[in-house]
Parts: C-alpha cells; sequence; structure tokens
C-alpha cells in the first residue's frame, strides 16, 4: 500500500480494523481476491453512474464500498498466500479503470447530461460547467502521471513513493467532496472545489515525483 500523506496512521489502522472482520469472513468461505478486485470496479461504475446523475451522497458511499474491496483484496491474498506478481498488475490496472471511470461520471454530469429518472436524485437540475469538465479531465491527467511516474522511476530501480496526492488521498478527498457536494445549494460548488482540488494537487504531485527522480539520479551520478 502507498506510503499515506495526509491520512493519520491512526485513522488508518482504525479503518482496517474495522473491515478486518469482513476479510476474515471471506477467506473462511474461499473468495478469491481477484472477484473483490472486480467487485470494487463494477461498484465504480455504479459510482459513476450516480455522480452522471448528481447523486453525490450516495456515490460517496458507493465509491467507500468499492475503495474497502481495493483494500480486502491486497489482505485475502496474503492471508491465503495467492501473492502472485500478475495479481499485483491486475489489481493496479483496474485501479486505473475504476478512477478514470469515476472522473467520467463527474464529467458527464457537469457537462450537462441528462439525469436517469430511476435513481436517488433524478429529475435535479444540472450543473453544467465546462471549467469543471476541464479540470476533471486535468484531474485524470494527474491521476495517471502520478501512476505511471512511480511506476517508471521504479522501472528504474528508484524508489518513488513520495507526494501528497496519492491514491488513497484522492479517493478520501473525493469521497469528502461528494458528501459535501450533497448539501443543497452549495453542494455543487463544493463538487466543482473538490474537482479543481484534486485537478492541481494530483499533477503537483506528478511534478513532485519528476524532481525526485531527477534528485536522485543526480545523487546516484555523483557517488560514481
Amino acid at each position: 500500500m502507498a506510503e499515506i500523506v495526509f491520512i493519520s496512521e491512526k485513522n488508518r489502522e482504525r479503518y482496517l480494523s474495522i473491515i478486518k472482520p469482513f476479510g476474515n469472513l471471506l477467506s473462511k468461505i474461499g473468495v478469491h481476491p481477484h472477484a473483490l478486485t472486480v467487485t470494487g470496479l463494477i461498484l465504480s461504475i455504479v459510482a459513476a453512474i450516480l455522480y452522471g446523475n448528481g447523486s453525490f451522497f450516495w456515490a460517496a458511499w458507493v465509491v467507500v464500498l468499492a475503495g474497502t474491496c481495493d483494500t480486502l483484496d491486497g489482505q485475502l491474498a496474503r492471508k491465503n498466500n495467492k501473492q502472485s506478481l500478475f495479481g499485483a498488475f491486475f489489481d493496479s490496472t483496474l485501479d486505473r479503470y475504476s478512477d478514470i471511470i469515476l472522473y467520467m461520471g463527474l464529467a458527464y454530469h457537469f457537462a450537462g447530461g441528462k439525469a436517469i429518472e430511476l435513481l436517488p436524485e433524478s429529475g435535479t437540475e444540472t450543473h453544467a460547467a465546462p471549467w469543471t469538465v476541464l479540470f476533471i479531465t486535468l484531474a485524470i491527467t494527474g491521476s495517471f502521471m502520478v501512476s505511471y511516474t512511480r511506476a517508471r522511476a521504479e522501472a528504474l530501480g528508484i524508489q518513488c513513493g513520495v507526494g501528497l496526492m496519492q491514491r488513497p488521498e484522492r479517493i478520501v478527498l473525493l469521497i469528502i467532496g461528494s458528501l459535501l457536494g450533497a448539501i443543497p445549494n452549495i453542494g455543487p460548488f463544493i463538487m466543482k472545489f473538490t474537482v479543481l482540488v484534486l485537478a492541481v494537487a494530483s499533477n503537483i504531485t506528478a511534478i513532485h515525483r519528476i524532481v525526485h527522480v531527477r534528485n536522485s539520479i543526480a545523487r546516484g551520478s555523483r557517488k560514481e
């Protein structure tokens, strides 16, 4: 799991203690880690549909469930001795799909997409905002570049877990922004601001990693 920066270790341990019994139960009944990985992706699709409908509050809780699946799949793999190189690759790949799918739902809503009437909060007014769609695009770019810079650095033999807005932080910020985004009147503004923060902070994290790798390579060259 990536180093967590603004999520306190105490809260992380509290969260893990809450979901541990569920992990133990899934382990006993023989659930495969890949099943949880795929379930997390499916839940992300559901959350994206809710985002597209403007149902930020319910989308946030579905994202919580998807994130829990993402945490439990790793625990299951370790507990049942089913860790593998493909498992790590598969989990990371579906994480990227989950990220972009969530942003697609938000982009649909803020592009003025029509709400699905059978879903919660359906029929509410859309909040078409081209600038917000642009920020969502930048947030997608930032989230991918944060992952890419780490993967490329590790391929060069350089540890690169630095930066403020890693995936756990991005998910937590999205959940908080979505819950607050359900507040009447000011909710859409909070959601737009959340997307802006995600866009800026994730790209700053990617730049931070670029600088970190450059400095690491320079230090290695000087030692030689």
